[in-house]
């Protein structure tokens, strides 16, 4: 690794502008975010600058499609032939690098570096985060002892305490047992700190200003008589933002072959908006010619906010989507079981591309142009490479074949050019467009997901969601976009119904203003917002030995 003062050099970031982490960290400042980033007046300046590509991907299988690897590998890749590029990913959650994941820095050759650091504590994002949120929960309870004077009704507040860690027996708990002097017993629950609202707000806030004045829209309660209570009344949002000051600001890394990477933000794109910060993204904008960054899961879930939420509440406007597929994924969506992915199976690759094919008309439904990265693995064979390369050229899609993750950079060099080619003949950025109206009503733009992104015949409510959203509805909320709560393994809400399902219906089952963030999140299906451990941890995989030396971490 390069000293990260050497990569910031590389940007022309000087050491004034770093508040360093050790020798490989470093924060990126505030003044320097407000010199690049910001109007005379303090307002927003908008995506001018770089280009904006965004990674997304086909549903995810057992298998792995390796997207941010792929991320990585584009951002050296695009050094290699020489554009001046930056990286902009999310930070990992402990919950999935210590449940089912392992590490998430990419992989192989294509990885972020100091990968240890990064999958543990990094420089302590999350754990501001947690405090930020789990701060308000104790205010909340506090007031409902100190004689309530607000009204909160305890059967009514939304607002739940957060870790970063999963832990399914915290999703439901009762608190404030054991006597008067512990607090009013009551119903209470945890979520994993990435489906906070602290990290959508996080994440979606301009500077500190706009984080404090996010804050205090959050809607935690209702009172006894259905009146909505925000988190300004309980006072404590100025120290929510002093537990956050140091945590808005983007963290600057390296990739493997020195190619300067921001990392902030880290939330799920299943049951929060998958996409790093704003804040982070306009730096890379204007720190480089091309900004690389990627949205969770597939293009159902993550680009669809991306592109919905982040986008249009940051005024950016991409360029170029990068698609990942791997033949092995679109073999499994095909029917081909997990143990024989290795195995040539030209009938379930086939039957499995009809999925590639929906994500790449999902994202031409936003006017932007898309280049498919086929991700190859060894077992890949000629056959089923030359299937696919068929179909993109039927599609009329360009595809390249990456390997990164066994050859770092040099294995993107062929997505690059395409990805430059693609941005100099068809820039999205003039067509780009989201894919409903803010003046729709929720259950339209909810609609207009489930059908248009899901190929859905439509949208079912509970009755507790239907009357979730006529409050949310009468509330004012109406005129906020939707960010759908969704399983990340099929383009429906049934985990188990792959490729490209038709004639079924999404069923939303309740309805929740993250109003500080500017959305309101709509649940489906069996989603969770606090992750259990699988049988088999990937923490139990993992060590450190006297000298520090860490193993099964990636």
């Amino acid at each position: 690794m390069l000293p990260i003062t050497e990569i910031a050099a590389k940007l022309g970031i000087a050491e004034d502008d770093l508040e360093l982490y050790g020798k490989y960290k470093a924060k990126l400042s505030n003044e320097l975010y407000k010199r690049l980033c910001q109007t005379a007046e303090g307002g927003s300046s908008g995506a001018a600058g770089g280009r904006l590509i965004l990674v997304t991907a086909i549903n995810p299988t057992p298998a792995g499609e390796g997207k941010t690897t792929v991320t990585v590998g584009l951002g050296q890749a695009m050094h290699r032939i020489g554009k001046k590029a930056v990286v902009a990913l999310r930070e990992p959650s402990l919950g999935p690098v210590f449940g089912i994941k392992g590490g998430a820095a990419g992989g192989g050759y294509a990885q972020v570096l100091p990968m240890e650091d990064i999958n543990l504590h990094f420089t302590g994002d999350m754990h501001a985060i947690t405090a930020a949120n789990n701060l308000l929960c104790a205010a909340i309870d506090n007031h409902l002892q100190q004689g309530n004077a607000l009204g909160i009704d305890p059967r009514q507040i939304l607002f739940k305490r957060c870790m970063d860690m999963n832990d399914r027996a915290l999703r439901e708990t009762i608190v404030g047992l054991g006597g008067r002097m512990n607090g009013v017993p009551r119903e209470d629950g945890f979520q994993i700190t990435v489906a906070s609202e602290i990290m959508a707000i996080l994440c979606l806030a301009d500077d500190r200003a706009d984080l404090r004045r996010r804050m205090e829209n959050i809607l935690v309660a209702f009172t006894y008589d259905n009146q909505p209570v925000y988190a300004r009344a309980l006072g404590v949002c100025g120290a929510m933002t002093l537990l956050l000051k140091d945590a808005v600001n983007p963290n600057l890394v390296q990739t493997l072959e020195g190619t300067p990477a921001i990392m902030h933000g880290g939330p799920f794109a299943n049951i929060a908006h998958g996409c790093n910060s704003v804040r982070a993204t306009r730096l890379a904008l204007r720190l480089g010619d091309y900004a690389i960054t990627e949205a969770g899961f597939g293009s159902d879930l993550g680009a669809e906010k991306f592109l919905d939420i982040k986008c249009r509440a940051a005024k950016l406007k991409p360029s170029c989507v990068v698609l990942v597929a791997t033949a092995r994924a679109l073999k499994y969506n095909g029917g081909a079981a997990k143990n024989a992915l290795g195995a040539e199976n030209l009938a379930a690759l086939e039957q499995g591309a009809v999925n590639l094919r929906t994500h790449i008309e999902n994202l031409r439904a936003f006017g932007l142009p898309v280049v498919v990265a086929l991700n190859r693995f060894a077992g890949d064979t000629p056959a089923e490479l030359e299937l696919l390369q068929k179909h993109c050229a039927a599609w009329d899609v360009p595809l390249a074949l990456t390997e990164v993750f066994t050859r770092g950079g040099a294995g993107g060099e062929e997505l690059a050019r395409l990805v430059c080619e693609s941005i100099e003949t068809d820039d999205g950025a003039a067509r780009f467009r989201p894919l409903y109206d803010l003046e729709l009503s929720l259950e339209e733009k909810l609609h207009a997901v489930a059908t248009k992104i899901y190929r859905a015949d439509g949208v079912q409510f509970t009755a507790a969601a239907r009357k979730s959203l006529e409050r949310l509805e009468a509330l004012g909320f109406g005129g906020l976009p939707v960010c759908v709560a969704k399983t990340q393994y099929s383009l429906s809400d049934d985990p188990a119904k792959l490729g490209k399902p038709e004639g079924f219906l999404v069923t939303v089952r309740d309805l929740r203003v993250s109003a500080g963030a500017g959305f309101v999140v709509a649940y489906t299906g069996d989603i969770l917002t606090m992750p259990g451990l699988p049988k088999n941890p990937a923490a139990c995989r993992m060590d450190i030995d006297d000298t520090g030396v860490i193993t099964g971490l990636f």
